[in-house]
C-alpha cells in the first residue's frame, strides 16, 4: 500500500502570480485576528467584549481559514484543478461582509442588521458546501475523499448555527437563552469547526509530522463521521427539547466519535512525535478539545438548571476558542503558509524556520498560562497569566508577517525556482524541509516558557499575598509546656459565620485549622497572632498552623463588614495555670478580642479593602475640609442624563473593579465600583425596553448586582459571583421611575457604602420634553484611612462623615450644573443610602412638578398654581422635580436635612440669560 498520498498528476492551471500570496483570500484571517487583539487590549471600553472577541476569532478568522483551506484540500485530494478562483473570492467577500454586519448589528443592538449579516454568512458557507459537494459528485472516487465529506457536513451545520445566533440576538429569557446558546455552540464549535478540523487532520496530521498515513485512517474516518453528526444532533435536540441529559449524552457520543478516529491519530504520533511548532500546536489543540468536551459533558450532565448549564458553557468557551481553535489554526497555518508561498525546497526550509522561531517557548507559555487561568487562582495571577498567553499568541501574527516578507524577498532573489504544492501528504516529501531543532534547545525553550509563567504567578502572589495565603505568624505558647500532641479542627465559612465558632484546645497542644469556604462570597480567617488563611473563593481551602497554644486566641473574617456581622472565631484553652489566659495577659500581649470593634486589623500587609473598624485608627475624615477646593484639573461626575436612543434592547457590560478615588479635596478612599466609577453608569430606557447586562467581577471579593427596575426571582441573576467570574442579567423594564441598582452581596450596607450602586431611568410613556435633564444620586461616605476602605464601625453606627451628590463632596459648588432663564429643567433624584434619607431642595426656586416612586405628586406644570419646595426620599427611593429658573444667578442645591447639606450634599445651578 502506498505510504504517502500521491501528488496531483497535473497541477492546477494557474498563473505564477496566483500560486502565492493572495490578499483577498489570505488577509482576512490576519485582519480578524488583529481585530481580536485590539479588542482584548481595550476591552473595558468596548461593549460585550467577551462576545466580540470570541466571534472575531471563531466567526471571523477561523471561518475564513476553513473556507479557504477546505476548498484547497478538496481540489488537491480529488485531483482536480481549481478553476473557480473568482467564485471563491465572491464567497469570501460575502462571508466577511456578513461577519461585519453581525458584529455591527449586535453591538448597535439593531436586530435587522444582525439578521442580514447572519443570512450572508449562511449563504456564503452554504454555497461553499454546495461547491464541494458538486466536486465530490462529479469526480472519480479518491482514497481520501472522505475528508471532503467532513467539509460538506460541516458546511451544513453553520447555517443552522446562524439561525440560533439570530434568535439569541433577540435576547430570549431564561432558560431559552441558555438552551439556544448550547445549540448554537454545538453546531458551530463542534459542527462547523470541529468536523472541519477532524476531517483535515486525517491527512494533514501525518503530513505535518512527515510520516506515512496510518493504514486504518480511512476506515476510522468513515466510521467516525456519522457518529459525530448524530452526536451534534443529539446535543441540539436535547437543548431545544429541554432535556439536559440528552444534550450531555450527545456530548459523550461526540467524544466517542473523536475516540473512533483517535487510534490512527495516536498511531501516527507514536511513529513520529512532533519536533516543530506546527506539530506541537496541533497536538495540544486536540488535547484541549478532548479536555473541554469532558468538562462540558460533566457540566451539562450535572447542572441543576439550564442557567447552571449555561454557566458551564460560558466558562469553557474561551478555552475551546483559544486552547483548541486558535492553536489548531496556528499550527496548521504555520505548516501550510510556508509551503504555499515556497517555490523550492530551500525556500520551504527557510520559511518553516521563520514560523518555528521560539516554538517550544510559545507552546509552553500558551498552554501553561491557560492552565493557570483554569485553576482557582487569585484574579491578579489570572490577569498576568492571560497577558502572557496573549503575547505568545500575538507572536504568531508577527511571525506570519515576517514569513510573507521573507517569501517575497526569496522570490525576488531566485525568480526561477520550481514551485511546491501546498497539499496534505505531498509536502512531507520535501527533502529540504525544516526538521526541528536539537532536543536540548527544545527543552531549554520549554523551560524558559514555564519559568515565565511561574514568574507571572509569583508576581501575582506578591501583588496580592493575602489571596495566596501569605501571612505572618506569632507565638501563641506563652509559658506552657508543649505536649507534643496535635489538635486538628475543620472549620467552614458560610453565611457570615464560622462553623464551629468556638474551638477548645488543651493547653500545650499544637493547633491546626483546616478552613473551607463553602459560601458564594470570599472569606478569610485572621487570628490575633497575625496568622491568616488568605482570601478564599468558593470551595477554597487553606490550612493555618497556629502552633502550640498557651492562651485564648480570637479570629475573624477581615472582609469589609463581615466581622461586624458576627463572623468571628473563638479559640479557648483548657488546662491553663490559674494565671494563664487572663484578660490582663491578653491586654499585655496586645491581642484584641474578636468582638472588640475599637481595633483596626490589617495583618499581612494586604493592600486590598480590609475590615476597617477603628475610632483609634488614622481616618481620612481628619483631612476632610468642606471649604476646600478641588484641584484645578478636577472633573465633576457628569450629571447629564444620557440621551435616549432608538434601541429597544440595551446591552451593557458592567465590570466590578477595585479603585482608589478622590471623594473630597485631599481625601482618597479604596472603592468597589461598577466600571471604575461611583455611582455606576446611568442606564436610560423606556417602559418595555429590555436590558441585557453582563456583570464581570474583576475585584478581589465576591460581588453581585440587583436591579430594582427588574421584577424576577433574585436567586439566579442576583447571585454573588467570585472574582474572575461573570453572569448575564436580563430584565424587561415594565414600570417607569428612577430605579436603584446595587451590589446585594452581604454585608449589603458595606458594598453600597463602598461605591457599588447606580441608577436606571425608565421614562413614563407620556413624559414631556424638557431643555435639560440631570441625574443626582445621593449617598454617604464612611471614611476609613487615607486610601483605605470604608469604616465598617461607623457604618454600623450610622455615623457618616459626609453625604454627597454623585460621589464627591460639594463637587457641583466648584463645577456647577448649568441652565438658562426660562428653560425647563428636570432633575432625576435617587437616594442610594445606604442609610440616610434626603429632602431635595433648590434655594431660590420652586418645583412646579414633582414625581416620586412611579407617580406624580404634583403636576401643575409651568402654568399651574401649585408648587413644591422639596422632594423627600427614603433610601432606595427616587423621582424627579421640574422647574424653570426665573432669573440669572447661582441657585444652591441641597438636601434640606441641613446637617447633610453642611457635610457635602450641596451644589449649585448656574443660571444665565
Amino acid at each position: 500500500m502506498s505510504t504517502l498520498l500521491p501528488p496531483s498528476p497535473k497541477p492546477p492551471t494557474t498563473s505564477r502570480r496566483k500560486r502565492g500570496f493572495r490578499p483577498l483570500v489570505d488577509l482576512p484571517v490576519l485582519t480578524w485576528l488583529a481585530a481580536a487583539v485590539m479588542v482584548a487590549l481595550i476591552h473595558p471600553l468596548v461593549p460585550a467584549p467577551r462576545w466580540l472577541m470570541l466571534h472575531l476569532v471563531l466567526l471571523g478568522a477561523i471561518s475564513n481559514a476553513i473556507v479557504v483551506w477546505s476548498n484547497h484540500f478538496t481540489h488537491t485530494l480529488l485531483h482536480v484543478a481549481d478553476e473557480d478562483r473568482r467564485g471563491e473570492q465572491v464567497r469570501l467577500s460575502l462571508l466577511n461582509a456578513g461577519v461585519v454586519a453581525v458584529v455591527g448589528g449586535v453591538l448597535s443592538e439593531i436586530w435587522l442588521i444582525t439578521l442580514l449579516g447572519a443570512t450572508a454568512v449562511a449563504v456564503a458557507v452554504g454555497w461553499h458546501g454546495w461547491t464541494l459537494a458538486r466536486l465530490l459528485r462529479t469526480t472519480l472516487p479518491a482514497r481520501f475523499g472522505r475528508s471532503v465529506r467532513y467539509y460538506i457536513a460541516a458546511a451544513c451545520f453553520l447555517p443552522v448555527g446562524a439561525v440560533f445566533g439570530v434568535l439569541l440576538a433577540r435576547s430570549p429569557e431564561e432558560p431559552w437563552h441558555a438552551r439556544l446558546e448550547l445549540a448554537h455552540a454545538a453546531v458551530n464549535l463542534l459542527g462547523w469547526i470541529g468536523l472541519t478540523v477532524i476531517g483535515t487532520l486525517i491527512t494533514l496530521w501525518p503530513t505535518i509530522l512527515r510520516t506515512r498515513i496510518s493504514d486504518r485512517a480511512e476506515r476510522d474516518a468513515a466510521r467516525a463521521l456519522p457518529v459525530l453528526v448524530v452526536a451534534i444532533g443529539a446535543v441540539v435536540a436535547g437543548a431545544l427539547a429541554d432535556q439536559s441529559m440528552v444534550a450531555a449524552a450527545g456530548l459523550a457520543i461526540y467524544l466517542l466519535g473523536v475516540g473512533l478516529i483517535g487510534p490512527s491519530f495516536v498511531d501516527t504520533l507514536r511513529r513520529r512525535p512532533p519536533t516543530t511548532f506546527p506539530g506541537w500546536s496541533v497536538l495540544v489543540g486536540v488535547i484541549w478539545l478532548v479536555g473541554c468536551l469532558i468538562a462540558l459533558t460533566v457540566g451539562i450532565g450535572t447542572a441543576s438548571s439550564w442557567t447552571a448549564a449555561g454557566s458551564a458553557l460560558t466558562w469553557l468557551t474561551p478555552y475551546l476558542a483559544v486552547g483548541f481553535g486558535l492553536q489548531v489554526l496556528f499550527g496548521a497555518l504555520a505548516y501550510l503558509v510556508p509551503v504555499k508561498l515556497s517555490r523550492g525546497p530551500s525556500r520551504v526550509r527557510a520559511l518553516n524556520a521563520v514560523m518555528d522561531r521560539g516554538g517550544p517557548l510559545r507552546i509552553t507559555v500558551t498552554n501553561a498560562g491557560l492552565l493557570v487561568c483554569v485553576l482557582p487562582v487569585p484574579s491578579v495571577v489570572r490577569v498576568l497569566a492571560s497577558m502572557m498567553v496573549m503575547v505568545a499568541l500575538v507572536s504568531w501574527l508577527v511571525l506570519f508577517v515576517i514569513t510573507v516578507k521573507t517569501a517575497r524577498r526569496l522570490m525576488r532573489a531566485e525568480p526561477g525556482a520550481p514551485s511546491v504544492a501546498a497539499a496534505p501528504g505531498v509536502a512531507g516529501t520535501h527533502a529540504g524541509a525544516h526538521t526541528g531543532r536539537p532536543a536540548g534547545q527544545t527543552a531549554g525553550f520549554a523551560a524558559l516558557g514555564l519559568a515565565l509563567i511561574v514568574l507571572a504567578v509569583a508576581t501575582g502572589v506578591a501583588v496580592d499575598p493575602a489571596a495566596a495565603g501569605a501571612g505572618s505568624g506569632a507565638t501563641t505558647a506563652a509559658d506552657v509546656q508543649p505536649t507534643g500532641q496535635v489538635t486538628t479542627v475543620d472549620v467552614t465559612a458560610q453565611g457570615m459565620r464560622f462553623e464551629p465558632s468556638t474551638i477548645t484546645v488543651p493547653a500545650g497542644n499544637r493547633l491546626i485549622i483546616r478552613l473551607t469556604n463553602t459560601d458564594t462570597d470570599v472569606h478569610d480567617l485572621v487570628l490575633d497572632t497575625g496568622q491568616q488563611s488568605g482570601r478564599l473563593a468558593r470551595d477554597g481551602t487553606a490550612t493555618i498552623d497556629v502552633g502550640v497554644v498557651g492562651r485564648p486566641i480570637e479570629g475573624w473574617c477581615s472582609m469589609l463588614g463581615h466581622r461586624q456581622m458576627g463572623m468571628v472565631l473563638h479559640i479557648q484553652v483548657t488546662g491553663l495555670p490559674a494565671s494563664g489566659g487572663s484578660e490582663s495577659d491578653r491586654m499585655e500581649s496586645g491581642a484584641p478580642r474578636a468582638d472588640d470593634h475599637e481595633h483596626a486589623t490589617n495583618h499581612g500587609g494586604s493592600t486590598h479593602p480590609e475590615d476597617s473598624t477603628g475610632d483609634d485608627s488614622p481616618s481620612a475624615a481628619d483631612d476632610l475640609d468642606f471649604m476646600a477646593k478641588p484641584p484645578a484639573d478636577f472633573t465633576a461626575h457628569d450629571a447629564v442624563l444620557p440621551p435616549l436612543g432608538k434601541a429597544k434592547v440595551h446591552r451593557r457590560t458592567f465590570t466590578v473593579r477595585d479603585v482608589v478615588s478622590e471623594v473630597a479635596p485631599g481625601v482618597k478612599q479604596a472603592q468597589w465600583t461598577y466600571d471604575g466609577q461611583a455611582p455606576g453608569p446611568v442606564l436610560h430606557g423606556r417602559v418595555g425596553d429590555e436590558f441585557v447586562i453582563t456583570l464581570v467581577n474583576r475585584g478581589t471579593v465576591g460581588h453581585s448586582i440587583d436591579f430594582h427596575a427588574s421584577a424576577l426571582s433574585p436567586q439566579k441573576p442576583m447571585r454573588t459571583i467570585a472574582p474572575g467570574e461573570s453572569l448575564v442579567y436580563r430584565f424587561r423594564a415594565k414600570r417607569a421611575g428612577i430605579w436603584m441598582y446595587h451590589c446585594s452581596t452581604m454585608p449589603m450596607s458595606a458594598h453600597i457604602a463602598s461605591g457599588l450602586f447606580g441608577a436606571v431611568v425608565i421614562e413614563p410613556p407620556d413624559l414631556p420634553k424638557v431643555d435639560r435633564s440631570y441625574v443626582l444620586v445621593q449617598s454617604e461616605l464612611y471614611l476609613g484611612p487615607q486610601g483605605g476602605s470604608a469604616d465598617a464601625a461607623k457604618l454600623q453606627a450610622e455615623r457618616p462623615d459626609a453625604v454627597v451628590f454623585n460621589g464627591y463632596v460639594n463637587q457641583y459648588d466648584h463645577r456647577p450644573l448649568t441652565a438658562k432663564v426660562g428653560e425647563r429643567v428636570r432633575i432625576w433624584l435617587l437616594d442610594a443610602g445606604p442609610n440616610r434619607p434626603s429632602s431635595f431642595h433648590i434655594v431660590g426656586a420652586q418645583f412646579d412638578t414633582t414625581y416620586a416612586e412611579g407617580t406624580y405628586l404634583l403636576r401643575g406644570g409651568p402654568g399651574g398654581s401649585g408648587g413644591a419646595q422639596s422632594l423627600g426620599l427614603q433610601a432606595a427611593q427616587g423621582g424627579f422635580v421640574e422647574l424653570s429658573f426665573p432669573e440669572a444667578g447661582d441657585y444652591p442645591v441641597v438636601s434640606h436635612l441641613m446637617i447633610d447639606a453642611e457635610r457635602g450634599a450641596h451644589g449649585l445651578v448656574h443660571v444665565t440669560r
